[in-house]
């Protein structure tokens, strides 16, 4: 920098507060919330269906996606995403994509037939996309100018057989709008999961002082981007991805409506991330994979489908391949879930047995608002048969504690001790993997 130079950093937040760690993340709960934009989405957060994880796993054909698109709808899902794949011929698209044109070999009448389905069952339809690459294949790679793409040294960054594009570069960013305008306009999306899977590394020295001052010119020219995008379609819901929250932060956040929490393909490992995502995450937007599939036993069914239910319910599995009172369980889920949502949006995180390591045998996530608090608590093999959980907003008080989901199953039992203000939580059977959500109720608001 020269002499009268500045330079303006990127955004940070602190949060300082005397009541400890619950405090500091009420605080920094409470200011996410003033940054994220208005969208119809915060005001609904409907269920989201995605054909993906441990699903078609990137290869989805009309044959395979319409049963899933009738039994995400049967169970209560609200929108439904076509992932990755949709606009390749082949299972070998990674290094080929960047027109984002639909198959005519997955989807021999069109992708709209797929797409008219989930209109059909009252559900929005989306697609994936990972707008900033262009694989080193695709067309795209030789149509825009050298100058829309990342570099350093004259050359052209290639991060796993993909390009970057610049969205400093007005090509790059009229490309991505013809793309958008065209899903969104033609086919009728109103859902777009934006992934994002290659690592630039320092950045780029096109046009810029340093390779650091050109990523961060690209990083809020992409920001600027995602506004305008939401300016052109303000009814659009986007997720962020970013190889399962690989990117972040609440430059992304306050613009996108959800976040995908993890990759995480083990239903028994994905709690410890579900219960810690509200210290980085809003509830309401942390998306946590539910995804059961038909050779789950029922509490294991359960332990999955709790898992997705203190945040943004997330489906995917094979549910078009249930039982009957298989696909009841989802559709119960669903159906708890929706009686709690319009809560999420004002409630803060407290864990009640603290921060969990990745291996712990017991885990536990409330989330509180006036007078209730919403309670998931998860039993992984190996652990003692009851947990003692701590509520110390509820010292003192008499609470009425309710089982929201599983109920078909056993109930657990539930010792509440106002004085020290713990609970003690006793699966009727021990399970090696078993979950409940509850609902704790006061006649007072907590403070």
């Amino acid at each position: 920098m020269q002499p009268g130079d500045s330079f303006t950093t990127v955004p940070v937040s602190v949060a300082v507060s005397c009541a400890g760690l619950a405090g500091a993340v009420a605080a920094l709960t409470g200011h996410r919330r003033t940054l994220v934009r208005p969208h119809r989405d915060r005001l609904t957060l409907p269920v989201v269906f995605n054909d993906y994880m441990n699903t078609l796993m990137g290869d989805p054909t009309t044959a395979k996606l319409l049963p899933l698109v009738d039994a995400a709808a049967d169970a209560g899902a609200e929108i439904f995403c076509v992932d990755a794949g949709w606009y390749d011929n082949d299972l070998n698209w990674w290094d080929s994509v960047g027109e984002w044109q639909p198959s005519r070999t997955r989807f021999p009448r069109g992708i709209e037939e797929v797409l008219t389905r989930i209109r059909d069952r009252d559900m929005v339809p989306g697609l994936w996309l990972e707008p900033e690459v262009i694989g080193v294949r695709s067309p795209m790679a030789d149509k825009l100018p050298p100058e829309a793409f990342l570099q350093r040294g004259g050359t052209r960054l290639v991060e796993h057989d993909r390009y970057h594009l610049d969205l400093r570069h007005p090509a790059a960013v009229a490309h991505l709008d013809e793309v958008v305008d065209r899903l969104v306009e033609q086919l009728g999306v109103g859902y777009l999961k934006l992934d994002y899977n290659i690592d630039p590394g320092t950045g780029t020295d096109l046009d810029a002082d340093s390779v650091g001052a050109g990523l961060l010119a690209h990083n809020r020219a992409h920001l600027g981007w995602l506004d305008r995008l939401h300016h052109r379609h303000p009814d659009l819901i986007l997720e962020n991805c970013a190889s399962g929250g690989m990117r972040m932060d609440y430059a992304l956040l306050s613009r996108m409506q959800l976040q995908s929490t993890s990759d995480q393909q083990d239903y028994r490992r994905y709690p410890p991330i579900a219960v810690t995502a509200p210290m980085s995450v809003l509830p309401e937007q942390s998306a946590n994979w539910a995804y059961p599939q038909p050779d789950m036993p029922d509490e294991q069914l359960a332990f999955t489908l709790c898992t997705g239910m203190l945040g943004r319910l997330y489906l995917s599995g094979r549910l078009d391949a249930m039982r009957p009172d298989q696909l009841r369980a989802v559709r119960d889920a669903v159906e708890a879930y929706r009686g709690i949502r319009a809560d999420l949006a004002d409630t803060v995180p407290l864990w009640p047995l603290g921060l969990p390591a990745w291996n712990d045998p017991w885990l536990s996530l409330a989330l509180r608002r006036q007078n209730v608090t919403y309670l998931g608590v998860w039993r992984r093999d190996d652990a003692d048969r009851s947990a003692t959980l701590r509520l110390p907003h509820l010292t003192g008080q008499q609470v009425t504690v309710e089982l929201l989901h599983p109920r078909h199953l056993s109930p657990w039992t539930c010792t509440w001790v106002p004085a020290t203000a713990t609970l003690t939580v006793t699966p009727t059977r021990p399970e090696p993997f078993t979950a409940r959500i509850f609902r704790i109720a006061t006649d007072a608001p907590t403070p």
